[in-house]
């Protein structure tokens, strides 16, 4: 694999000595590590004005300059946003969990380990207490921790960490971990004291991304932070250099603890390609290193190519199907009985769209049988084990029957039935529904056309309207449609963490729609209101895991039964890179990127 030899020098300045020196305009021009954002532009420059920022010069270099041990990641996804507490895609995390890091994070075995914590808080070692239900968890800070812009960390920043992020304004989308804090105290710079109230079991997984105070902003100005462009991290690598659409840019963090030691590479380029299908050639040709989500239909295409390596891993994610149970012509109702989706928000419009899958047989044709037909939330980890549930059953009879029963029947004999006596659309109301899925995805897109054909046998029509993946997992404040409610189907693969509850509670928690009242917090897009919330609710406030099991389990049978989200396929964990890159550890609970301080490339 050829490498280009250069380097990069870096001037930290002020923007005000910026802008003494140069014309406004300039300034921004030459400030290129910011993603241009249509909805927030002229805020971000304005932001850009007022912080610290860094600029990347690129400079020729001299023929006796040493090369540069670099790794390409080629992503067919551009990450909208790298701030953790507002990003939606995949694809960010891979990129800011090479920057940003968490008191606590999890490993490839989906086992917790320290990172700026010094252990893991327990009952046994003395950092856990439990009485009257109120839960304290004491932190001891790893000391002498700096972030990439050379201010120490300290407990102060985990404390602005609950502050940001629970903030009415902050528009965070992930909160479910911070709910039941009361409190975050810090007795001295390296130990922090959380108090969570009531008892909350995943309290591990709460703070799995600090937030620099000094670096970001006021929390009800989150949305428009200058970070969330340009993070600020203590992880072994730091932003350089972002060209949106083209790539992204990350250099070694002299700052970072393990330091000059670790990390073992000078630079990771992110590179955007227009789709999995041209990344898959990339990775052929050695353009680039490692090549990010591929799907089980092309595992025969990789196998065996040379200089190309599979890793292959059980993954946590299902593609799935996400139903919108509230009015589209709604803006972000909390209420989805007052105002139903005319349409879907009959179970039996919804159980007919299922019955009408072939499932084995999308399996068969687009995935060569390497994946499994979904049936629940968790197919892997302890939430799955004694969850049994039913399989749906293909069956074009019997969704012909339900959406008979629905009031949906075709009278006009043109093959799409429509309302006749149904619940809540409008008298000769036809059976259309709009499918959307995110562009540049050849097997959601093959997947589409055969869910297009088999809702047809049976009388529903339906069409497609693909976006982009920064459109369809947009934030609340860009106005994105999912968040808002404003769509009929959705198709994209979604998985939760090592403790089941944010996953859980984030996407079928009652209380976890988006509104305008929550500043658009949680994911649960369906608007669904949850028959067991109660009991989901009580999973994480129990410190018994046979209980947790078996409540999660009644919200797992609830969605069976109610199809708010209908599962296609759980997925595998499949990446490629290149022969000779090492210390890469393929794992289904984080990241790809989790471990990259690793990477290295064999002599």
């Amino acid at each position: 694999m050829s490498r280009k030899i250069f380097i990069f020098a870096a001037m930290f300045v002020m923007i005000a000595a910026l802008m003494a020196s140069c014309a406004p305009q300039e300034v921004i021009k030459e400030v290129i590590v910011t993603q241009e954002v249509e909805v927030e532009k002229e805020v971000i420059v304005e932001k850009e004005v007022e912080v610290e920022k860094e600029v990347i010069v690129t400079v020729e270099v001299e023929k006796e300059a040493a090369a540069v041990k670099d790794a390409i990641i080629g992503l067919y996804q551009e990450p909208q946003i790298l701030n953790p507490y507002i990003a939606t895609q995949t694809a960010s995390g891979e990129v800011y969990s090479a920057i940003i890091e968490g008191l606590i994070e999890t490993d490839a075995a989906g086992s917790y380990y320290p990172v700026l914590a010094k252990e893991i808080p327990t009952l046994d070692n003395g950092s856990v207490t439990l009485e009257n239900d109120v839960l304290t968890v004491t932190y001891n800070l790893v000391e002498d921790v700096l972030w990439s812009t050379g201010q120490p960390f300290t407990c102060d920043d985990v404390l602005f960490t609950w502050e940001a992020v629970m903030h009415p304004d902050s528009g965070a989308v992930s909160t479910s971990n911070f709910t039941n804090i009361t409190s975050v105290e810090c007795s001295d710079d390296y130990t922090a004291v959380v108090v969570y109230e009531p008892f909350f079991a995943p309290y591990l997984e709460t703070f799995d991304a600090i937030l620099p105070r000094h670096a970001t902003g006021a929390p009800e100005d989150m949305q428009k932070w200058v970070y969330n462009w340009n993070p600020v991290g203590t992880g072994p690598f730091k932003m350089a250099e972002w060209v949106p659409g083209d790539h992204i840019t990350m250099v070694k963090n002299e700052n970072f603890r393990d330091y000059p030691e670790m990390p073992y590479l000078d630079r990771v380029v992110v590179r955007i390609t227009p789709s999995r299908e041209v990344g898959m050639a990339m990775i052929q040709t050695g353009e680039i290193d490692f090549l990010w989500d591929l799907i089980e239909g092309v595992v025969p295409d990789l196998e065996g190519k040379e200089g190309v390596v599979l890793n292959i891993t059980p993954g946590l994610g299902t593609e799935r199907l996400v139903l919108n149970l509230s009015d589209p012509a709604e803006d972000a109702t909390a209420d989805p009985v007052a105002f139903p989706h005319p349409l879907l928000g009959d179970v039996n419009v919804r159980k007919g769209i299922e019955a009408a899958i072939n499932k084995d047989e999308l399996n068969e044709i687009l995935l060569f049988g390497a994946a499994t037909p979904g049936t629940k939330e968790y197919n892997i980890g302890w939430p799955s084990i004694g969850c049994d549930i039913a399989p749906s059953v293909y069956d074009p009879t019997v969704a012909m029957a339900f959406l008979d029963d629905a009031g949906f029947t075709d009278e006009d004999g043109d093959g799409v039935r429509e309302c006749n006596g149904c619940m809540y659309a409008e008298e000769g109301t036809p059976l259309r529904l709009k499918l959307q899925t995110t562009t540049g995805n050849k097997l959601r897109e093959q997947a589409e056309q055969l869910l297009i054909e088999y809702w047809a046998e049976v009388g529903v029509e339906g069409y497609i309207e693909n976006v982009p993946s920064s459109v369809l997992f947009g934030s609340w404040a860009s106005g994105a449609f999912r968040k808002h409610g404003q769509y009929d189907i959705l198709m994209y693969t979604t998985s939760g963490g090592t403790d089941p509850h944010s996953q859980l509670n984030g996407y079928f928690g009652t209380d976890k729609m988006p509104t305008e009242a929550n500043g658009g917090s949680g994911f649960n897009y369906s608007r669904w209101i949850n028959p067991v919330d109660a009991e989901l609710k009580a999973a994480g406030l129990s410190p018994d895991i046979e209980e947790r099991k078996a409540l999660y389990c009644m919200t797992m049978q609830a969605i069976a039964d109610e199809l708010p989200h209908i599962y296609l396929y759980d997925r595998a964990e499949i990446h490629a890179t290149r022969e000779g890159l090492t210390g890469y550890v393929p794992t289904p609970w984080q990241y790809q990127t989790w471990d990259i301080g690793t990477w290295d490339w064999q002599p």
